[in-house]
């Protein structure tokens, strides 16, 4: 989809971006198409979250609830599943895990916008009406789905210093890790 400049907070008329080359940017690493990604040689897959999660891994931020969400994604997501391998997801890439694993647990933070704290909170019900169940969480909490193996932390979804943030994506990789 579009490209939004960030220092104007609206979409920039002449410019375009590869998801493929910007991921290599971010990194600086090796980076490796999803299509290749294969539970078999994985002990888990994260899923990022930021308003890309819902324009190219999914339709969310055109469609809502009735979002289709990228082939590839899908497939690494159910993969994971049915491997019994955890899958983290950060911010609104909860909804991905909300579309495709029916009836799995996840969080976004809180379901009001709390004076405009939790600017994003409508996102809450998408995920209801996904037939999810979502888990009010502060931005520093991660929710542990242990029957799926799916742990969630709202991440962005809350307006609050980056710090808390950071506390909140280290708690999902952590209950993550000790599949807890």
């Amino acid at each position: 989809m579009h490209v939004v400049d960030h220092t104007k907070g609206q979409p920039s008329e002449s410019e375009s971006r590869n998801v493929l080359t910007e991921s290599a940017r971010i990194t600086r690493g090796k980076i490796t198409d999803l299509a290749r990604l294969s539970a078999a040689n994985h002990d888990a897959a994260i899923f990022p979250g930021g308003f890309g999660a819902a324009k190219n891994l999914s339709t969310f931020a055109v469609d809502g609830k009735d979002c289709r969400v990228h082939e590839d994604v899908e497939r690494v997501l159910k993969e994971f599943h049915k491997a019994g391998k955890p899958i983290g997801l950060c911010c609104i890439a909860s909804v991905l895990a909300a579309k495709v694993l029916h009836g799995v647990e996840v969080t976004v933070g809180h379901e009001q916008e709390e004076g405009g704290r939790w600017p994003y909170a409508g996102t809450a019900e998408a995920i209801k009406a996904l037939g999810a169940k979502h888990c009010v969480k502060e931005v520093t909490e991660a929710h542990v789905d242990k029957k799926n193996k799916v742990v969630t932390t709202p991440a962005f979804m809350c307006e609050t210093e980056l710090h808390h943030v950071h506390d909140g994506i280290g708690a999902m990789v952590k209950k993550e890790e000790n599949r807890d």
